[in-house]
């Protein structure tokens, strides 16, 4: 079943009631209308105003259906992720897992990770008519933990190609537009495939690459790599139909809050990005098991 992705926008007082998310806003008239959203349909949620009052009890209900919530700083931009202790019935067993993954391991998982991205990449510039040649002898010949670190050079490329029709473009966190469609775009699959990660009984502070003593996330940042060139897409379309704003509107993120419901394939089959998330989730379980070799991704 797709989890739905609710954004608030305005001012609202969100309470449980009934195991129902009620959401109570005052209309143009001072009115107090309500609304209720079974919490168990609920995948992430997004807290984008400051005026916004969630009880205890609902923050509670949340985590119980392992919710991703989301809250926004004063830019509207994704801040902070909330996520569940416990996700997972037998989650001990697997953080052994775990943690007692070997480094040879850890290192053809991130081969793997890196080689499904630029071929990602590759195929996404292909979709849009532009050159891709360059990229294929790259996931083509990525070595075990990348030592050759051919996911910096493929981004070098890749950046400059898909977006050449922008002027001076550079992908940097803190550049100028579309920079900003993409890290709210990346801010919504990270919450997507941290939930996933959460949900299998992992640990989502200790990934299999990427290592920061202030990032609680790091699994999800490994595990997110080859999704990105679905978001990076998705700003395409944006840019070339929406045009370029200094702030995103809410026509700007109603687009990029759909991320978790949009196709893609995996394993050969198509599949909602958020259950795909979830497939990829459980195949790293299987690999830290010893039960299969290969994480699965999907393939753009």
């Amino acid at each position: 079943m797709i989890k739905r992705t609710l954004y608030f926008g305005n001012p609202a007082y969100l309470k449980l009631k009934d195991k129902q998310l009620q959401i109570e806003i005052i209309n143009e008239n001072k009115d107090v209308v309500t609304k209720s959203i079974p919490v168990e349909d609920i995948g992430i949620v997004v807290i984008d105003n400051q005026q916004i009052t969630l009880t205890s009890f609902l923050i509670q209900a949340l985590q119980e259906n392992n919710v991703s919530v989301i809250f926004c700083d004063y830019r509207h931009m994704p801040q902070s992720l909330l996520l569940p202790l416990e996700g997972n019935s037998i989650q001990q067993e697997r953080y052994e897992a775990q943690l007692s993954a070997s480094e040879p391991l850890k290192k053809q998982l991130w081969q793997q990770t890196i080689t499904q991205k630029i071929k990602n990449q590759a195929n996404a510039l292909t979709n849009l008519s532009l050159k891709s040649d360059y990229l294929i002898p790259l996931y083509k010949n990525v070595k075990s933990g990348d030592t050759d670190n051919c996911e910096a050079t493929a981004a070098v490329y890749y950046w400059q190609t898909i977006f050449k029709h922008i002027n001076n473009f550079v992908r940097y966190r803190e550049g100028p537009p579309p920079n900003n469609y993409l890290n709210y775009g990346y801010a919504i699959l990270r919450a997507t495939m941290a939930r996933s990660i959460v949900a299998a009984g992992l640990l989502p502070t200790l990934g299999i690459f990427h290592k920061n003593r202030y990032n609680a996330y790091c699994l999800a940042d490994d595990l997110m790599e080859p999704y990105r060139p679905y978001v990076d897409l998705i700003v395409y379309q944006m840019v070339n139909e929406m045009g370029i704003v200094e702030e995103m509107n809410k026509e700007h993120k109603a687009v990029l809050l759909k991320i978790p419901a949009i196709d893609v394939i995996i394993d050969g089959e198509k599949s909602p990005l958020m259950i795909a998330t979830q497939r990829t989730a459980v195949s790293l379980v299987k690999c830290f098991n010893g039960e299969q070799r290969k994480v699965v991704y999907p393939e753009l």
